[in-house]
């Protein structure tokens, strides 16, 4: 029994990883592809992504909203996971790795749910339906993490989930003063939801830390 959570050094992050990941040969391959690219940290880590897949699953979501999308592997591990009809939103900026994660989508035969929007994504926000999806990905450009939370609360249903990544940012959270703009949103953004009373939530230290919030 332990009453805190556990550190993770490699040796037990390798067993994690060997008696519960369920990653498919494809995701394995669009993994190792991503880690090859100059901004390979953007990727999140797998299990993670099968935590949201299951996420996904538990919450019966159908219509999902994904703010950071890269070359597809979060989005690809929900959208396995999405009920017949079922759709995500992806916003991005255009870069190389939208084909990449368009390549994926396509070889895995799910290409059909996933509308990716390329263009920055508080503009894409605006425009979409008050109160229309279930469930929110947000994993973007740190500085606008408490822009997205508004947008995020503003689109997502009653008793939706939206998710943020990069909560812990590397344990840069604990700066007293930091420099980065970067920083400074997500301690921002991290204090705002302790005492929020429309969400509930729970911060997950997952990946590099991944809060949840259910929309009251």
């Amino acid at each position: 029994m332990t009453n805190r959570t556990l550190n993770l050094d490699d040796a037990l992050y390798g067993y994690l990883l060997d008696v519960s990941l369920r990653e498919t040969p494809l995701l394995a391959r669009l993994r190792a592809e991503t880690a090859a690219m100059p901004m390979a940290r953007w990727q999140i880590a797998p299990e993670q992504g099968q935590f949201m897949a299951l996420l996904v699953k538990l919450t019966g979501a159908r219509r999902l909203l994904e703010v950071g999308t890269f070359t597809g592997y979060s989005a690809l591990c929900m959208a396995a996971e999405l009920p017949e009809g079922g759709s995500i939103l992806c916003c991005d900026l255009p870069g190389d790795y939208n084909a990449i994660a368009r390549r994926y989508w396509q070889e895995a035969g799910l290409a059909d749910r996933v509308d990716l929007r390329l263009a920055p994504a508080l503009e894409t926000l605006a425009n979409l339906e008050e109160g229309s999806f279930d469930l929110i990905f947000i994993d973007a450009d740190k500085a606008n993490y408490p822009a997205y939370l508004e947008q995020a609360l503003r689109l997502v249903r009653k008793g939706g989930l939206i998710l943020f990544d990069n909560v812990l940012w590397s344990g840069r959270v604990l700066e007293a003063e930091p420099d980065s703009a970067d920083t400074r949103a997500i301690q921002a953004l991290n204090r705002a939801l302790k005492d929020d009373v429309r969400v509930d939530l729970s911060l997950v230290p997952i990946g590099d830390g991944l809060t949840l919030c259910r929309k009251r």
